[in-house]
This record gives C-alpha cells, sequence and structure tokens, in this order.
C-alpha cells in the first residue's frame, strides 16, 4: 500500500503532466480574455493548486478551470470580479454539501450505470469541441500536423521510453518556431510577477453564485465528485477509495483560497484524472510538475502571455483532447455485458451531452430509469404474494 502512495518524478510521470492540457490551457486563455484578469494570478494559483493536490492525494488527480462557469464567463463576457465572487460562493457551497454529509447520501443514490454515461457524455463533449475548435485553428497545415501528433500517440502511447505527450508537445513547438512566431519578444519580456491579492464584496458574491455558481453545481456533483470518484478507484483499485467527502472538501478549500489571490474557480475532474493517466501518470508527480509549468509560465512570462499564446499551435492540444475523450468514452466497457444498465448508460451520455444542462438532466432521468424497473418488479412481487 505504501508503494503505491509515492511519488515519482520519471518519464512517464512528466509525460502524463500534460496529458490534460487540451482542456486546461484553452479555457484558461480564454477566461483570461474575456473576464481581463490578471494574468501572473492565474496561471501561479492554478499552478499552486495542482502541486497541492499531487501532494495530498499522491496520485494524478487533477485541478481543472470550471468548465460551465468558464463557457458562461467566455460567451457572456462577465467580468472578472463576478468570477471571482463565483468561486467564492461555490467554495461555499461544496463546503456545506461536504460537512453536512448531503454529498455521500447523493453518491449512494446515483448508481455507477448513471456515473459512466457522465463520463460518456463529457468524453463526446471533448471530442466535439476539438474537432470544431482546436483542429481547423491553422487550416491546412494544422489538420497535417493533428495527423502527424495523432499517428505518433497511437505508436508511442505505451512506451515508457519515449513517452508520447513529451513528443507531441515538442512537436507543437518545432511547428511553433518554424511557422508561427518571433521567440525573441517572448524572452524580451520577461519579468518577475506575483498574484495580486482580491477582496470579493458581497455584491459580487451574490451576482457570481446566480450567475455562474448555480449553473456549475449539477456539473460538478457528476463529473467533479462522483466521477472522479469512480475513475480513481477504476484506475487505483489497490489503493483506499477515495471518499466523496475528502473531494468535496479539497474542491471547496480550493475556492475558498483562489479568489483571495486573484485566482480563477477550480474543480477536480474525471476527464483530468483519465488524461493524466493515459499519457503516463501514475502517482502525484504528473500534477506536481504539470503545476510547475504554469508556475513558471506565471512567474516570468505572465506579461507576455499573449505572445505564447499565438506560439503554441491549438491542433496539438485538440489532439490530446481527443484522446482524452477516447479515453473516458471507453470506460463503458465494464457496462457493456448488461444490456439494460448499457442503454441506461448510452442514454445518460446523449442527455448529458446534448441538452442544455444536460449534465444535472441526465442525472436525474439516468437514476430514475436505473431504479424505476426495480420498483415495479418489487411491487409485482407485493402483488402476488
Amino acid at each position: 500500500m505504501e508503494e503505491t502512495k509515492k511519488i515519482k518524478f520519471n518519464r512517464s510521470e512528466l509525460s502524463g503532466a500534460f496529458g490534460d492540457i487540451g482542456t486546461d490551457f484553452p479555457l484558461i486563455v480564454a477566461m483570461i480574455i474575456a473576464a481581463k484578469l490578471h494574468t501572473p494570478s492565474v496561471l501561479i494559483m492554478f499552478g499552486i493548486l495542482q502541486i497541492a493536490t499531487g501532494l495530498i492525494y499522491r496520485m494524478p488527480m487533477p485541478v481543472q478551470p470550471l468548465k460551465a462557469m468558464a463557457t458562461i464567463v467566455i460567451t457572456q463576457k462577465i467580468a472578472g470580479n463576478i468570477l471571482l465572487g463565483a468561486g467564492l460562493a461555490i467554495g461555499l457551497v461544496m463546503f456545506l454539501l461536504s460537512l453536512t454529509g448531503l454529498l455521500d447520501k447523493l453518491t449512494k443514490i446515483v448508481p455507477k450505470t448513471v456515473i459512466r454515461g457522465i463520463q460518456m457524455g463529457l468524453g463526446i463533449s471533448l471530442c466535439m469541441l476539438s474537432c470544431k475548435e482546436y483542429l481547423p485553428a491553422d487550416k491546412t497545415l494544422g489538420y497535417i500536423l493533428a495527423f502527424i501528433a495523432f499517428v505518433l500517440i497511437l505508436f508511442f502511447i505505451d512506451n515508457k521510453k519515449y513517452p508520447v505527450a513529451i513528443l507531441v508537445i515538442l512537436l507543437g513547438v518545432l511547428y511553433a518556431f518554424v511557422f508561427k512566431t518571433d521567440f525573441q519578444t517572448i524572452f524580451n519580456s520577461v519579468s518577475i510577477n506575483i498574484p495580486q491579492f482580491h477582496l470579493p464584496t458581497i455584491d459580487d458574491v451574490s451576482k457570481g453564485f446566480v450567475l455562474l455558481a448555480l449553473p456549475q453545481i449539477p456539473l460538478s456533483l457528476g463529473n467533479s465528485i462522483m466521477a472522479t470518484k469512480q475513475v480513481s478507484h477504476d484506475f487505483f483499485p489497490e489503493r483506499e477509495e477515495l471518499s466523496v467527502k475528502k473531494i468535496g472538501l479539497t474542491y471547496s478549500f480550493m475556492n475558498l483560497i483562489m479568489p483571495f489571490f486573484s485566482g480563477i474557480p477550480c474543480c477536480h475532474g474525471a476527464g483530468g484524472m483519465v488524461g493524466h493517466y493515459t499519457f503516463g501518470g501514475r502517482t502525484g508527480g504528473s500534477v506536481i510538475m504539470y503545476g510547475l509549468f504554469y508556475i513558471i509560465l506565471g512567474v516570468f512570462f505572465g506579461h507576455s502571455f499573449e505572445n505564447i499564446i499565438k506560439v503554441f499551435p491549438l491542433p496539438v492540444l485538440g489532439v490530446i483532447l481527443i484522446f482524452e475523450g477516447l479515453s473516458l468514452i471507453l470506460l463503458v466497457r465494464d457496462i457493456m455485458g448488461d444490456r439494460k444498465n448499457f442503454v441506461i448508460t448510452v442514454l445518460v451520455g446523449i442527455m448529458a451531452f446534448g441538452l442544455p444542462y444536460g449534465f444535472a438532466v441526465s442525472i436525474i432521468v439516468g437514476t430514475l430509469l436505473y431504479y424505476l424497473p426495480l420498483k415495479i418488479e418489487t411491487l409485482s412481487k407485493i402483488g402476488k404474494v
């Protein structure tokens, strides 16, 4: 048991460190631009949280931007102070849910069949996002780059000697160097930066709760808490099973701290853990190294971040995102032998992906579909007696 809790820093962990970058990086960039956030604060605090969770969980437990909040902020250009207030609001909500035991009760009610459907829906969403937004970004050259990256991952995904995520990232850097960038501009703007202190107002917290936290809660319950707990058990069955209370508390503490240092609201996530694991992460080392990447960016390159954004090709991030999405979808393998449960899983996945507030709707409908036949069967047996 103790061996499984050791934090390692090797080539596989370094490869796994970038398994979730396809999800995180574009969302962080878009939120910084849309909400006019202080870039060094966002990057540094995001990195610090990665390191903290790596040390606490000693497994590739990711920290990710809150996706529902990010989507609303990006599309509606919500102000940064309201976003930070929303982070504090959802931190308080999750803290209360964890302490009162409501998270545990919800987890016991929602069956594994529904959780697998939520993971499937998230996986489809990631793949579709990649195909619509990332892969076409550089047109013909981007598609060629994406194809090469895809083939590289197929050939090297299980290769411990040549960690595939590093190969793909290096491919992206080489592409940027040849076709896209002036690296001299980036290095000329190197400076030392620290996070900015910020004190959310009651008005920011209340507006953030209504506009951003409420739409986020169902997704957080489904993906950040329940699905993350299930994935950790899938990948690390030899370890003591994580409690939803522990996941909920670290989720809440992150968001109770971040707003005061101008950091974006964050969560854990099943997709992130799958991404780290798919590309080689097995211990907290992968998320710690991932965190250091963001800290270095924030401390030294925070004010030249816009130039860095232009450098790295989105098609490479898109390919990484596709493999993360496919890995999530393939988790349904253990449900496929049960026809009834597999049908429910697929329906939940389609609803989670395709409907407005799909994660909330799919949890409710999927749970009802799971228990309704059992209830009818029980009532029929009572009627025969």
